[in-house]
């Protein structure tokens, strides 16, 4: 059986958000896949207990397969229509389960956490970049 890529993404404020999954499929990998991640820098310091609990509702939205909850942590209020086709993308995804690799390294006002991907034909790790507005972390767009 072949291996395949899946993007998980929401469009946040003009920017696709995702999170590649490997599934049950073609052996190509896609652009995306062959993309690098950012790699935190080592000047950054450990997570506050806001940036944290915004990693932790990131894997629960994803393990959940929930839009919704997922665009309650958003910098920006997503369109209805941008929610249904997160949505579409994580039914058609299946069942995956995500957990926080280890806390959001912060530097600032801005964040990297890595999460944790397993899915029906594999795992992943994406990193997530956070903002902090107002006072609130967030995942920008």
């Amino acid at each position: 059986m072949g291996m395949g890529v899946v993007l998980l993404g929401v469009t946040v404020s003009g920017a696709v958000l995702g999170l590649l999954l490997i599934a049950p499929g073609d052996q190509q990998q896609s652009p995306a896949a062959a993309s690098p991640t950012p790699t935190p820098t080592s000047s950054g310091v450990q997570a506050d207990s806001g940036s944290a609990a915004v990693a932790q509702a990131i894997a629960d939205a994803i393990t959940e397969g929930d839009s919704l909850k997922f665009g309650l942590i958003t910098c920006q209020r997503q369109s209805t229509s941008e929610l249904k086709k997160l949505q579409q993308k994580w039914d058609a995804a299946g069942t995956v389960a995500a957990t926080v690799v280890r806390p959001p390294l912060v530097t600032g006002d801005r964040a990297i956490v890595t999460i944790h991907v397993d899915g029906a034909g594999g795992q992943k790790e994406t990193d997530f970049r956070l903002q902090k507005k107002g006072g609130y972390w967030c995942v920008p767009g």
